[in-house]
């Protein structure tokens, strides 16, 4: 039962491309396969949530350059056995950017990506299937660097280049921007 709520927001999830579709597919598979998909002792993957953070007049988006990883990434995190995502999606962005008020722009999912995680000395590697919200800033506040981060930034939304090349992070860009257009 505790998965429903997710099941939901993912069924009425409309994917931008093929690839989209085909991670929201896979994800949907993973959720009803395995009951304890939110937990981070699940070897073969997890459930994860992330952001796209926008500042207070939508003039910024915040990325940071994640210290395990060494690439510019959203904010996000581990759902650590908690099925609301949104919730997660949240308490993770505080904890990464320091910013404390955060709030959603839609309750909707922004994107849905799955990628790999490289193993590490305390993991193998393995899977984030992770669902993605457009969060947003309520005041102009700086973020605050943590241990987690090599670097943390907000960056002018008419950027030319961004600081990675990641897929998934450039993808989310562009539907922010799409959603400017209107």
């Amino acid at each position: 039962m505790h998965r429903n709520k997710l099941l939901n927001l993912i069924n009425n999830f409309n994917p931008k491309d093929l690839m989209e579709n085909n991670h929201k597919n896979n994800i949907l598979n993973f959720i009803n396969n395995n009951k304890d998909c939110f937990e981070r002792s699940l070897s073969e993957g997890h459930i994860t949530g992330s952001c796209w953070l926008i500042n207070h007049d939508n003039s910024k988006f915040l990325l940071l350059h994640h210290q395990k990883l060494d690439i510019w990434v959203q904010p996000g995190g581990h759902a650590d056995g908690d099925s609301d995502i949104l919730g997660v999606t949240i308490k993770e962005a505080q904890e990464e950017t320091g910013i404390i008020d955060i709030e959603p722009v839609s309750d909707e999912i922004f994107d849905i990506d799955i990628h790999k995680i490289p193993a590490n000395s305390k993991d193998a590697a393995h899977l984030h299937y992770d669902v993605r919200f457009l969060l947003r800033v309520k005041n102009d506040q700086e973020p605050i660097r943590n241990r987690e981060s090599k670097d943390i930034k907000w960056f002018d939304k008419n950027t030319h280049s961004l600081p990675t090349s990641e897929l998934s992070v450039t993808r989310m860009h562009d539907k922010w921007l799409e959603l400017e257009a209107y």
